[in-house]
């Protein structure tokens, strides 16, 4: 059996699957890691891989364990991805979007695909049918636009986000709400459409935290799917074993 684990900035999200089938997922911060790490180990005694993806850090002792009681690898530039790296600073490339990107390719081999992460930051990462990873977009998520517009001005509240169905705010926080969720749905949208028109065959994901909050308000078809870095994870670990036969 393997371990994914997907290290946030805040939140460390793990999964335990046997080939392509998810069998427990775990959410908890980085305060509780080694705690849970332990619990995970010891109630599933046949894990023997484990592959790890990080935007954030974890300590030293949570990464000792977790590889005294499997084979962790640590996803890293160096390691074999499925496909060609054209991000003109490829050093400088997220790890977890190049996890998303090989989980796409992988999945979805020889196809246009725009994966769509929607955490703490939304960013954009697109495959051509080459099988060519040739970049995207970031831009900030949900809660930092919530946080930005408490943070950088003088009387404006911090809010949670929220459903909504108008477009025209009737109060200060209605005024928010809109702005911060109408204006990211017609953020992707606008992408989408971008993408759309240049390449008129396009598979499209959206994954992240938000992922269910934002995709019922979507129009475009999309693939929607909260855990796909830890499906992605998965799916390069099992490349990676291959490459390595």
């Amino acid at each position: 059996m393997l371990l994914t684990i997907d290290i946030g900035n805040t939140r460390i999200k793990c999964a335990v699957f046997e080939q392509n089938t998810l069998f427990e997922k775990f959410v908890f911060t980085k305060e509780d890691a080694l705690k849970n790490f332990k619990k995970i180990l010891k109630k599933n005694k046949t894990i023997e891989f484990s592959i790890s993806s990080s935007v954030g850090k974890l300590e030293k002792e949570c990464l000792e364990y977790i590889n005294a009681h499997s084979k962790l690898i640590i996803v890293s530039h160096e390691l074999i991805f499925p496909f060609k790296n054209l991000y003109s600073t490829p050093k400088t490339l997220g790890i977890d979007r190049m996890v998303l990107a090989a989980g796409a390719n992988l999945l979805y081999p020889n196809s246009n695909c725009l994966i769509i992460d929607a955490g703490t930051c939304v960013t954009y990462d697109f495959i051509d049918d080459n099988n060519y990873y040739l970049g995207g977009a970031i831009s900030p998520g949900i809660n930092l636009r919530y946080q930005a517009l408490h943070n950088y001005t003088a009387k404006l509240p911090l809010l949670e986000k929220k459903d909504i169905n108008q477009f025209i705010g009737i109060s200060t926080d209605e005024s928010i709400h809109s702005g911060i969720v109408n204006g990211l749905v017609y953020e992707i949208e606008g992408f989408v459409t971008q993408y759309f028109h240049k390449y008129e065959h396009l598979t499209i994901i959206l994954t992240g935290g938000d992922a269910d909050f934002l995709a019922k308000r979507l129009k475009s078809t999309i693939f929607a799917n909260s855990n796909f870095l830890l499906e992605s994870l998965n799916l390069l670990f099992n490349y990676v074993q291959t490459q390595n036969d």
